[in-house]
């Protein structure tokens, strides 16, 4: 029998353990789906280094006052452009310096566009109307490893001088693998419906876009201990969450909490030093920036963590 039907990609081979799923009760494909994502994070774990490798590249660019452009097609466009959507009001950083680049552009993340990830064209201008440069690091994530759209906008990344990271869930090309920076291959196997990675590659994807984000972040400073002291109070929750965050470090009442809040212009690390070293918002903020972002210095350890 030929073989020649067979993709040499992982992520479009048949899974043996699902072959007869269209034959499963309600239950059991839950059973069958559950078992096939619990490999998912053992994958990514698997990657910790070169996921580690890229959270440097990423932190440095941050501090020579460079961008994060996520660049990708489909799911996995739409998972970069979520990714950078939620930094702001995570951890307080312009709408700027995290962004998503999807094929077919906005209209793409809520319904399909045909063709747009194969469009080489439009991988290359998107590079160049984000004005990417050598201060830059460009995340290319394509779970299938050969999108054209993404391979298109690494190579002119890469020649502008803007470091570059892959993020695959099979084995890459040898050219990205020669020519990028880190290639992130997270091995998650066949998906349950053939091809459909939107399911484990999609949920490996997001684990390690959520690594790398959130690792940058904490390395910069953005939060003390585990605690998220820059996040920006835009909502009823964000403000919930910023006062009780102070009335926990700084041990203030919630009325007071929210008084000295004010005060510091909405910023949780603002008035975490306002009150422990008794000055002003703009004495605050000098004191941070001579500490590099970092609270430590300033208030020592966090409090320990209370269950109850």
């Amino acid at each position: 029998m030929p073989d020649d039907f067979l993709d040499p990609r992982l992520t479009e081979r048949r899974n043996p353990r699902t072959r007869d799923i269209d034959r499963a009760s309600a239950a059991e494909i839950v059973d069958l789906i559950n078992s096939e994502d619990a490999l998912v994070p053992a994958a990514v774990a698997a990657a910790r280094a070169d996921i580690a490798r890229a959270i440097e590249l990423i932190e440095a660019a941050f501090r020579e006052g460079g961008r994060l452009c996520y660049v990708g097609a489909g799911t996995s466009g739409r998972l970069g452009v979520l990714d950078a959507a939620e930094c702001p009001p995570t951890f307080g950083t312009p709408p700027d310096m995290v962004t998503g680049i999807i094929a077919g552009g906005a209209r793409a993340l809520v319904r399909s566009v045909e063709g747009a990830e194969d469009d080489v064209n439009a991988g290359l201008a998107a590079i160049k109307e984000h004005g990417v440069g050598p201060r830059d690091v460009v995340v290319g994530i394509a779970a299938s490893g050969t999108t054209p759209f993404v391979g298109a906008a690494l190579a002119q990344a890469q020649t502008v001088g803007a470091k570059t990271v892959f993020v695959t869930c099979t084995e890459p090309p040898q050219l990205l693998r020669d020519t990028c920076e880190v290639c992130i291959v997270v091995l998650v196997g066949p998906e349950v419906v053939t091809g459909s990675t939107r399911m484990k590659a999609g949920t490996a994807t997001k684990l390690v876009l959520n690594t790398l984000t959130t690792g940058a972040m904490i390395r910069l400073g953005k939060t003390y201990g585990n605690l998220m002291v820059d996040v920006r109070a835009w909502n009823a929750k964000l403000e919930d969450r910023s006062r009780r965050i102070l009335m926990e470090v700084a041990g203030l009442t919630k009325v007071d909490a929210a008084e000295l809040l004010l005060k510091a212009g909405g910023s949780v690390k603002t008035a975490l030093v306002m009150a422990a070293c008794n000055v002003d918002s703009v004495e605050a903020e000098h004191l941070i920036a001579e500490q590099k972002g970092r609270l430590r210095p300033l208030l020592g350890d966090p409090p320990p963590v209370r269950t109850s």
